[in-house]
């Protein structure tokens, strides 16, 4: 496209654009609200808080008692176990060792190895134990959290001053917060445990700040160890923060059985005292804007303190947290495969600097409904009755037990091995439930469009009107977190985005156009954006997907139907062709809950498509959609019932046509539409078949897997400069990433540590047979694409 770009001041002279966008229906701005602060009945008319409304709403806010349970852990039974059963560890480490060096079997080893104790050894043995007292000490003192009110006060005046420097709104749902206080009050003694999914430094902070000033009781928020930083740290650890290492077992293939404990007990003890808890179950900030898998470590200590009864319940509260335009910057450089820059002082007071000086529109903030821990093992303990599991979880006093493992002692593992399940179904659904009811914000809208449907460009009258399809259909299905006319809307987060990612310009028409501006980091930091809406589209995106390539398998009958009628797959080859693309997705999305069956959530999104007019069937192309709806209720009671049970007398009222004729249809008229779908998942597609077809250079050849990557994204720097990859976005370390779990899934690869490095090579089946690769780059390459006979 010819084009020429169009300054954004000077000569050019269009009517000014409101830089301000009002926020979604039923919201509220919590910089705009001082509940607490003028008058109140009874009080003179000379409050002073009439006129330092936020002093007043700070230091007049509800104050909790926040107790400090370091105490309560250094004398727990348990951290002493844990003391005794490491300095044990350590002694038996050290006389193994000597019995190597020495050369010749010690004739006291099998007795000292059952005592630990014996009179010779007897000091050292103690100086080993108090060096693990005074580690757990310190360790416990770098952890612990300072929470206090007055911090808390101070901080929230300080915000209220400096969050409007560079944030036009704090945005809230006033259901969602009288939800929070109804639940508060209902179980006084039941902690709540907020969740979100982490985007910026600030989630936590602003979730503190919304807590502390609508009178709902501030939690203890896990931070990364790389946030104690000087003053910075300090002041975290005030507002809430406990610092645990982001690597808790510094040796592989060893447990730090002291750390593990600590970390467990503090939890345990403040869950007891009745401190809520928020901690992000990703583990660190999403690198791509899409939700990353969950981490189950933190949320096994709440379950198994609910499971052995140290609280009666917990109440698990989602938090999906958005922001028009990133605070903390973007992560173009990690997405390259460069190495991330350390927090530092001077970083994070540049950050500051920065940001005060910057304008980043709205932030918002959704609490979903709290579900209980007791009610979510029910709930599947129920399902596993159903499906004739034997795996029944019931929460039961747990003893003690000691044992010569480094795993032995009960509550020192951060995943307890017993619940793994009910923990990773828990976690999944917590990620699903915060990705789908995370708020759409105007920059993704326009993130999304351009990389889906105009990745050439378009007038903003083109994207208004493509804007107004997109509210359409996520009406009732996503909540928007702004409103107004949708031109508006698209000149204002053009503007918000900046010229180094959207840029107008002249097209060949001499018509204004915005498009994507030049330059690979482009693409990476709008992908960032437009992935908060690929989950919400990612099985229809993979339906689609997997439509046209079986089509693309049957090119005689593709051109037979392109030239009389439209091209045609059996539904059910469909959904079973699909089922296999999913799996190469796993890794990548949470596509369903764990209540919920693929096969089902497949059927649905088919439905949506065909409600969308994308694809049709024989028997529905007149249909109207309530008959539509009757047909999906059937084939879910289908499901349920089993086939045998829907028929009668040999005729299926559902009236669905033999499996190997086609009765799903795609819809000409639709291209533009079907296109934009398939391109939601694309670049991931590109990412993984270029890591598939990198495979040949592991034959019979081991590589570390750091090198690998950066191997992989070169290639992928090189296709997108040579237009062999479409898509400038699927240079992504974290999908390279990903498709490796996939390939080690699959056992294609196999990958050891070797000095606590990661050695990547060929999996016994695919190192003997070369040729074998081909199968796996084919069945990767089904989720890849391909617009057969230029139907597009």
């Amino acid at each position: 496209m010819d084009e020429k770009i169009i300054p954004t001041r000077g000569w050019f002279e269009e009517p000014k654009r409101e830089n301000f966008l009002a926020h979604g229906i039923g919201t509220q701005n919590m910089l705009e609200l001082t509940p607490h602060a003028g008058r109140k009945p009874f009080h003179t008319l000379k409050d002073w808080g009439v006129y330092f409304p936020y002093v007043a709403q700070s230091f007049r806010s509800k104050k909790f008692d926040y107790p400090q349970v370091t105490s309560l852990v250094q004398k727990d039974p348990v951290l002493q176990r844990a003391i005794k059963q490491a300095a044990e560890q350590i002694l038996r480490e050290q006389e193994q060792q000597s019995k190597e060096t020495t050369g010749h079997e010690d004739l006291n080893f099998n007795e000292r190895r059952n005592s630990y104790r014996p009179p010779h050894r007897h000091t050292d043995y103690q100086h080993i134990l108090q060096r693990q007292e005074h580690r757990a000490i310190k360790i416990l003192k770098e952890m612990r959290s300072t929470l206090n009110n007055f911090l808390l006060a101070f901080t929230s005046w300080l915000l209220y001053k400096l969050l409007p420097c560079f944030l036009t709104g704090v945005v809230t749902h006033t259901q969602q917060i009288e939800m929070l206080k109804t639940a508060s009050e209902k179980a006084p003694g039941i902690p709540l445990i907020f969740l979100p999914l982490h985007r910026s430094h600030l989630d936590y902070i602003l979730v503190t700040f919304i807590l502390t000033n609508n009178d709902i009781r501030s939690p203890l928020v896990a931070a990364g160890n790389n946030l104690q930083i000087p003053v910075f740290g300090e002041i975290l650890r005030g507002l809430g923060a406990f610092f645990i290492k982001r690597k808790i077992d510094p040796i592989v293939g060893k447990k730090d059985i002291i750390y593990r404990a600590v970390l467990h007990l503090y939890l345990q003890h403040a869950l007891k005292m009745g401190h809520n808890v928020e901690f992000f179950i990703e583990g660190g900030r999403t690198r791509t804007g899409k939700p990353c898998m969950p981490k189950g470590g933190i949320l096994s200590v709440i379950v198994n303190a609910f499971m052995d009864r140290s609280i009666p319940d917990a109440l698990l509260v989602p938090v999906s947290v958005n922001y028009e335009r990133l605070v903390d910057g973007n992560f173009v450089r990690e997405q390259k495969g460069e190495k991330k820059i350390p927090e530092s002082f001077g970083k994070a007071m540049s950050g500051i600097w920065k940001a005060l000086n910057s304008k980043y529109g709205l932030m918002r903030i959704d609490f979903n409904k709290p579900y209980s821990i007791k009610e979510l093992v029910q709930s599947y303990n129920k399902i596993a009755k159903e499906d004739g599991s034997m795996k029944i979880y019931k929460p039961s006093a747990r003893t003690l037990q000691h044992n010569q493992s480094t795993s032995s002692l009960y509550g020192t593992d951060v995943v307890c091995e017993e619940h793994r399940s009910l923990i990773e179904s828990i976690s999944r659904q917590v990620v699903y439930d915060c990705a789908a009811a995370t708020s759409i914000m105007s920059t993704n809208a326009l993130a999304f469009l351009l990389l889906t449907r105009y990745r050439n460009g378009a007038t903003d009258k083109e994207l208004a009107k493509a804007l107004d399809d997109l509210r359409q259909r996520l009406t009732g299905k996503k909540d928007l977190g702004f409103s107004g006319e949708s031109l508006h809307i698209i000149n204002y987060a053009t503007d918000l985005l900046g010229e180094k990612l959207v840029k107008r310009c002249y097209d060949s028409n001499n018509q204004i156009s915005i498009c994507v501006a030049n330059g690979i980091e482009s693409w990476i930091e709008l992908a960032y954006y437009s992935n908060t809406l690929t989950p919400h589209f990612a099985l229809q995106s993979i339906v689609l997907t997997t439509f046209h390539n079986l089509l693309l398998k049957h090119v005689n009958m593709l051109e037979e139907n392109l030239t009389s009628t439209e091209p045609g797959i059996c539904r059910k080859k469909l959904i079973e062709a699909a089922i296999e693309n999913c799996e190469v997705y796993r890794y990548e999305y949470i596509l369903y809950k764990p209540t919920e069956t693929l096969e089902q959530v497949l059927e649905s999104a088919i439905d949506e498509l065909i409600v969308q007019g994308i694809i049709k069937t024989e028997q529905t192309e007149n249909e109207p959609e309530s008959v539509m709806d009757n047909r999906r209720q059937a084939r879910g009671l289908a499901t349920y019932l089993g086939e045998d049970d829907m028929s009668d007398d040999g005729h299926d009222f559902l009236d669905v046509e033999q499996p190997q004729l086609p009765d799903l249809f795609l819809i000409s008229d639709t291209k533009v539409q079907q296109k934009a779908l398939c391109e939601v998942l694309a670049p991931y597609g590109h990412a993984y078949l270029c890591v598939a077809q990198s495979l040949y250079i592991l034959y019979q050849n081991s590589m570390l897997e750091s090198e690998f990557i950066k191997l992989v994204v070169k290639e992928l720097n090189t296709k997108v400069k040579t237009q062999q990859c479409p898509y400038a976005e699927s240079i992504s370390t974290d999908s390279v990433r990903n498709c490796l779990k996939v390939l080690e899934k699959w056992s294609v690869i196999e990958i050891s540590n070797q000095s606590g490095l990661r050695l990547l090579a060929l999996g016994t089946l695919y190192e003997t047979s070369r040729s074998s690769l081909k199968n796996i780059v084919q069945r990767i390459s089904d989720i890849v694409p391909y617009y057969a006979n230029d139907y597009f």
